[in-house]
């Protein structure tokens, strides 16, 4: 009994421990910034729409609706429908539900004892002929209850471990699904900004066209009176006629950002309702957030489910440790057994049995080999975490590049904007007084829009500028 109880207090010891490494969270990235040289703390401004100067400030709050500092309405409405109506966030909240589920049942079945009921009945039939006797052979029926519990004490830990391998893969997927979220979003912004940007730049090329198709009559009619060659006439057709092949491409691209914004939303392309976007419907966010990147890997959510994956590894290279020490199975089962189904609960024979069983492996080389290949699955993780560490610190980098220098550009276009204007305006003072002709008040029409477009262009890359930030901070 002495030599009992000790080996039972042994194996309890033993069954607090458990197999490989605990797992230990990677520290921070080193660097204390983003880019090789300081990015400017507030742009330039312009004095177009959209043109005001963007402060980044550290440390600010991140507000997990980011959109709506954009103050559309429309595209606030459009992200909220999304967020509850898309089939791939369901599809990513119905495979975290999963994960979740494994883990409990996993641990329902290990954690604790299993305890089984069973309830038979037989029927034999016995001749003592097969046994050398004399007699008759005889028939009989026999009917059994019982009750069984089983255990594994898990020694070396390996349930534990592979329990704690599934609740890091649930949170996998639990930050895949706030991944898909601020993915969703961010599509969803985007695609509406590019559609505002298109819808402005069809207004802006048909205006071009407008005036082209004009110098074109000019052309003509100059011809008609020998004041011009036919060939000025068809080159300005030329010039009329790119510009017109301009507009089918321009309708294409907004009619297939709106069908990406119906199916990102949880829509059919053709089942209408879809906000029309213009930029003026858009406001840009005077501050942005920055945030150091040691806080960086804590917040985005893909930096998250790679130190998941992370974790999963170290925890199952510790299953796989645990198979190299001994496993401690116990079951126990009492019963009752009777030749009539009324006895067996009263005067039924009754049946018990206690069973223990250490396994030691002596000779299995798969189990070694199974050891290095979950260290090396670890090896990989840990390199996956670092190679998505180092690709967000590069998308926030690009990120605070693209605001920097794009605020530059609209600067630049807006001049050209205002030179245009003054340009015009100069010409169409000109012609009232004759001293300049309809042709050429035409082309200095043209220039206007043509720089509109750029203008509408660099409005619309600061709003996606604002976009891409928010996404690349991790504003979950």
């Amino acid at each position: 009994m002495r030599y009992a109880l000790l080996t039972l207090a042994l194996a309890l010891a033993l069954a607090g421990c458990a197999a490989g490494p605990d797992y230990k969270r990677p520290t921070g990235p080193e660097v204390a910034r983003y880019t090789a040289t300081p990015v400017a703390v507030r742009t330039e401004s312009a004095a177009v729409r959209l043109g005001e100067a963007q402060r980044l400030v550290d440390g600010m709050a991140v507000d997990a609706q980011w959109w709506r500092n954009l103050k559309s309405a429309k595209l606030n409405a459009l992200i909220e429908s999304a967020l509850t109506a898309s089939p791939s966030l369901a599809a990513a909240e119905a495979t975290l539900r999963q994960a979740r589920e494994i883990h409990a049942a996993r641990a329902g079945s290990t954690q604790y004892p299993q305890v089984d009921a069973g309830l038979g009945a037989q029927r034999q039939r016995m001749s003592p002929s097969t046994q050398g006797l004399a007699g008759d052979a005889r028939e009989f029926s026999l009917y059994n209850a019982s009750v069984g519990v089983r255990y594994n004490l898990d020694l070396a830990g390996g349930n534990r471990r592979a329990l704690e391998a599934l609740a890091a893969r649930a949170d996998f997927r639990r930050f895949e699904l706030d991944a898909a979220r601020l993915t969703l979003a961010g599509n969803i912004a985007t695609a509406a900004i590019t559609r505002a940007r298109l819808a402005d730049q069809i207004e802006a090329t048909a205006a071009i066209l407008k005036a082209q198709e004009e110098q074109v009559h000019l052309a003509r009619e100059r011809a008609r009176l020998g004041q011009a060659t036919p060939d000025e006439a068809l080159a300005l057709q030329t010039q009329a006629e790119q510009t017109r092949a301009q507009l089918p491409a321009l309708r294409k691209q907004r009619q297939q950002t709106e069908h990406l914004l119906a199916v990102l939303a949880g829509r059919a392309p053709g089942a209408g309702g879809m906000p029309e976007f213009t930029l003026a419907d858009f406001s840009l966010p005077t501050e942005l957030p920055v945030v150091v990147p040691s806080e960086l890997v804590r917040r985005r959510p893909d930096i998250q489910a790679a130190e998941a994956l992370l974790h999963a590894a170290n925890a199952d290279y510790g299953v796989a440790v645990s198979r190299l020490y001994p496993q401690l199975n116990l079951s126990a089962n009492l019963g009752s057994q009777a030749l009539a189904s009324g006895a067996l609960f009263g005067n039924g024979s009754a049946v018990w049995g206690l069973v223990g069983q250490l396994t030691q492996p002596l000779f299995n080389p798969g189990l070694p080999a199974e050891k290095r290949a979950a260290l090396a699955a670890f090896d990989a993780a840990a390199a996956n975490y670092q190679g998505v560490v180092l690709e967000a610190l590069r998308d926030v980098a690009d990120a605070l590049r693209a605001v920097e220098n794009d605020a530059q550009t609209l600067a630049a276009l807006a001049a050209a904007d205002a030179a245009a204007r003054d340009a015009l305006r100069s010409m169409e003072r000109q012609y009232r007084f004759g001293a300049a002709s309809y042709l050429q008040l035409l082309v200095a029409q043209q220039q206007v829009q043509q720089t509109r477009n750029g203008l509408i262009a660099a409005q619309t890359q600061r709003l996606a500028d604002s976009v891409a930030l928010y996404q690349a901070i991790g504003a979950t």
